[in-house]
């Protein structure tokens, strides 16, 4: 093989290099200024004040972020958990082709294609007192963070389902047709061919459901705002609100720091552990 038959052409390099600068600059490294700031005092204006581990202390004292905590350790499980499940169960009953199978695929895929944003106010229609509630659950300290949790489940089971029928799609079928020959029940099959032939496409639905539990806003802003009384307050939206609304930006890069090692802890813990038993 010749030199000139392996040279990348140029104009490869620069579909390739020109979007990495664009990330790099504006992606990349306002992150890694993330980290920094996180270790000051900053209202956006003034010069950043150094104060060390300070706001990671000042979290231990601080009441509302105790409750965004415990809001999102809520919302990762239900969120991820249901939509899991949920999308693993839809995938499996839709699998096989049968007549109006399509329609029904299209119909619980219809929300993903809404905004979240939209998505809100539909269901903020729903949830107008005097309709299907006597009292908006909105409204309701106890109730807020579930009532808001249904409209995002509601979007991102279509998702999860279309992710695992992609997998599903790709088990042999003469595995089930062995298994059905040796007398194997529909949960016996599940357990032994479909679940453990669904291993990459679990890594790549954790990861999904972790990075969108954790970044998790548009639903909770445009709802609640986190409210009533931070009821519904996650760690991103009182992320958003001590940036922009208290002016805070030096605490407000510290949560996002919490947030970005709690993503990358749980994801990377799983990829381990799976790569293990592989």
């Amino acid at each position: 093989m010749t030199r000139s038959s392996t040279r990348v052409p140029p104009i490869l390099l620069l579909f390739v290099l020109v979007p990495l600068a664009v990330e790099g600059f504006w992606v990349f490294w306002p992150a890694l200024q993330g980290f920094w700031l996180a270790l000051t005092n900053w209202d956006g204006v003034s010069p950043p004040r150094f104060v060390g581990l300070g706001n990671y202390a000042r979290m231990l004292d601080d009441p509302v972020f105790h409750t965004a905590a415990t809001n999102t350790a809520i919302w990762l499980v239900l969120f991820g958990g249901l939509s899991a499940v949920g999308g693993l169960g839809l995938a499996v009953l839709l699998q096989k082709e049968r007549r109006g199978v399509g329609v029904y695929r299209a119909a619980l895929f219809v929300p993903v294609v809404f905004s979240l944003v939209a998505t809100s106010l539909i269901w903020q229609v729903l949830y107008q007192p005097g309709g299907i509630f006597d009292s908006s659950p909105l409204a309701d300290p106890d109730t807020a963070i579930y009532a808001v949790l249904v409209p995002a489940l509601w979007r991102q089971v279509g998702y999860v389902m279309v992710l695992y029928l992609a997998g599903l799609k790709g088990i042999d079928p003469g595995l089930y047709e062995a298994a059905t020959l040796d007398g194997a029940t529909a949960w016996e099959r599940f357990r032994h061919i479909t679940w453990p032939q669904l291993g990459s496409v679990n890594s790549v639905v954790l990861s999904v459901i972790v990075i969108d539990s954790l970044r998790s806003f548009d639903v909770v802003w445009s709802m609640t705002r986190g409210g009533p009384y931070h009821s519904s307050e996650l760690l991103s939206t009182y992320m958003y609100s001590t940036a922009f609304q208290s002016l805070k930006l030096g605490y407000a890069s510290a949560l996002a720091v919490v947030i970005f090692v709690l993503a990358f802890g749980v994801i990377v813990t799983y990829l381990v552990r799976a790569f293990r038993e592989n």
